[in-house]
């Protein structure tokens, strides 16, 4: 049995999967002030007539990071830069808590200019001063080499041991300075209420005497294991839209169309692309705070738009959203919300309708105009907010590589083939909006817990990038930073350099418990560089890459209806 849980932002959502069924589901009401709790009541429904050993696998999705960013909550963390030579210190504008230090390494890793160590003394110095104890510390090319980085943290671990550093070269090792800087920076921010999160997670599970592995699931609909997470915050920041993109292939399993999967919960919609039956990824890494970072992730968008949207009158015209106040009239709430308004006009029979009537009925009276204008007029809002957030959408999917191969390979422009909908409100709205923009939806059974489904059935990924010198006589890992030397004894070539690529997408995924995936490895990467002097070829650099790619694990077959 596979258990799968989503933490969104109104309603925390839990599917119990077994054999192409889905044996148990439960909803609740996400307590934003404490997620663990929301997750654990879930938790505590879903196994209800379950016998413990039976679950083979728990997948959580949660918000938590997400809302420590956009919160600006956390530590007060200061962000260290080595940004070497070239761009003047103000074009490095990503933390309010900035600090600049000498020392330059170059892009073949070599050493131009040593660091201060006056200079870091003095700046340690002034962060205890600030009672900073959260530090990010970040070097340009530290992903071809990271001493200056390692040296920064072993000053700080002599001379201001109770702060806690991260440096960018193990958050991760890809080149573009600024994104990795800023992925080192959220991470210093949010690791350690992320691990109190866990820690909770864990002890409630032992409590329960759940043995089950716990995976995460990640911005780009892959899942890891819990322990690997605890050093990776970030790569839990658009969980939640990867559960909604996840969650509208698991419902659509087997089929190809080019589709936009909208999850409309209770308050925000989020928006992802589904090209030829897989997921658009975005290339440039996730953007936070208008700053890409180096978290894989789909290309998604969430507005602040759902089903539970409030309705009030301001002045003299009438205001939607953005937040929520409560369930809908039709489910017990005091207010009147998109639902109702849907709810009313089609007569769906949703809940109590003479209940969103009366509420309705209050912000019509207030803006003196008769109840089905009111209706047709949030209706005629909604469905524009939509339409315009997907056409928004467009415009940057427009850009990712995929999107541009498909219309190369297709010869034709992109067209799309259907809306698929998830969501608690998604029955309510789909189905009209696809009317309006005159094409195909697709609802399932599963829809309103399809978030949930899709985290349960998802598998783990896991990439590998290598970056080999022969010339400087060194290779370095991401994941973890490692390097080596090459060795100078034999001429280095491309397989070479996979092999070495493979061996160690291997070993790291026996030591996470993922050893019977790495079969299924796949290379994306494989490029190789003559390093020319002269007439002279003094040596060659490689850049090979090697990921389990997201999917669903090999059991899912789909859901009966």
């Amino acid at each position: 049995m596979l258990i799968g849980i989503d933490v969104g932002g109104t309603f925390t959502d839990g599917v119990v999967y077994h054999r192409n069924q889905i044996l148990n589901w439960a909803k609740e009401a996400t307590d934003s002030d404490n997620l663990a709790h929301s997750l654990l009541a879930v938790l505590d429904k879903l196994l209800m007539d379950i016998q413990f050993d039976e679950i083979e696998r728990i997948v959580l999705s949660t918000t938590l990071v997400t809302n420590l960013i956009t919160t600006d909550s956390g530590p007060r963390t200061a962000l260290i830069l080595i940004p070497g030579y070239g761009l003047p210190f103000d074009s490095y504008d990503m933390a309010p808590d900035s600090f600049f230090l000498k020392g330059c390494i170059d892009f073949r890793g070599n050493e131009l200019e040593a660091p201060d160590y006056n200079e870091i003394n003095d700046m340690i110095r002034h962060l205890q001063e600030m009672d900073i104890t959260r530090v990010a510390v970040a070097g340009k090319f530290a992903n071809r080499n990271n001493s200056h980085e390692r040296l920064v943290q072993h000053i700080f671990a002599e001379k201001f041991p109770q702060a806690q550093v991260i440096i960018s070269s193990q958050t991760a090792q890809q080149l573009n300075f600024p994104r990795r800087a800023y992925t080192a920076y959220l991470t210093a921010r949010t690791i350690e209420m992320w691990n109190d999160f866990l820690d909770s997670l864990l002890k409630a599970l032992a409590d329960r005497e759940i043995k089950a592995p716990v995976h995460i699931l990640k911005a780009d609909g892959g899942t890891m294991p819990l322990d690997a997470a605890r050093n990776s915050p970030c790569e839990t920041i658009f969980s939640g839209p990867a559960a909604s993109t996840m969650g509208g292939l698991a419902i659509t399993t087997g089929e190809s169309k080019n589709s936009v999967v909208l999850d409309i919960g209770g308050t925000t919609t989020d928006i992802s692309l589904i090209i030829g039956g897989q997921p658009l990824h975005a290339s440039k890494g996730a953007k936070i705070n208008e700053q890409y970072t180096h978290v894989k992730s789909f290309a998604v968008r969430s507005i602040p738009l759902g089903g539970d949207s409030v309705l009030r009158v301001k002045g003299d015209s009438l205001q939607i959203g953005p937040d929520r106040v409560g369930p809908a009239a039709c489910f017990g709430g005091g207010s009147a919300t998109v639902t109702d308004a849907f709810n009313y006009i089609y007569d769906l029979d949703i809940g109590s309708v003479s209940d969103s009537r009366d509420k309705l009925q209050m912000v019509a009276v207030s803006l003196n105009i008769p109840l089905t204008d009111l209706c047709h007029q949030v209706i005629q809002v909604i469905l524009e907010r939509l339409k315009n957030a997907i056409s928004a959408m467009f415009k940057e999917w427009e850009q990712e590589p995929a999107y541009k191969v498909w219309e190369v390979v297709n010869r034709k422009p992109f067209q799309l083939d259907r809306i698929i909908g998830i969501g608690a409100a998604s029955q309510v709205i789909i189905p009209i909006l696809g009317a309006d923009m005159k094409i195909e939806h697709f609802l399932h059974h599963c829809s309103p817990i399809a978030n949930a489904l899709g985290s349960a059935v998802s598998r783990p990924t896991l990439t590998v990038h290598v970056h080999g010198d022969t010339q400087a006589d060194l290779y370095t890992v991401e994941p973890g930073g490692k390097q080596g030397q090459l060795g100078k004894k034999r001429s280095w070539q491309l397989e070479d350099i996979k092999e070495l690529a493979s061996r160690h997408l291997e070993e790291l995924a026996l030591s996470s418990g993922l050893a019977s995936y790495a079969r299924e490895a796949q290379f994306f990467r494989e490029e190789q560089f003559n390093v020319i002097r002269g007439w002279d070829r003094l040596g060659k650099m490689f850049e090979v890459g090697i990921q389990i790619t997201p999917g669903f694990i090999e059991e899912f077959k789909g859901v009966t209806e």
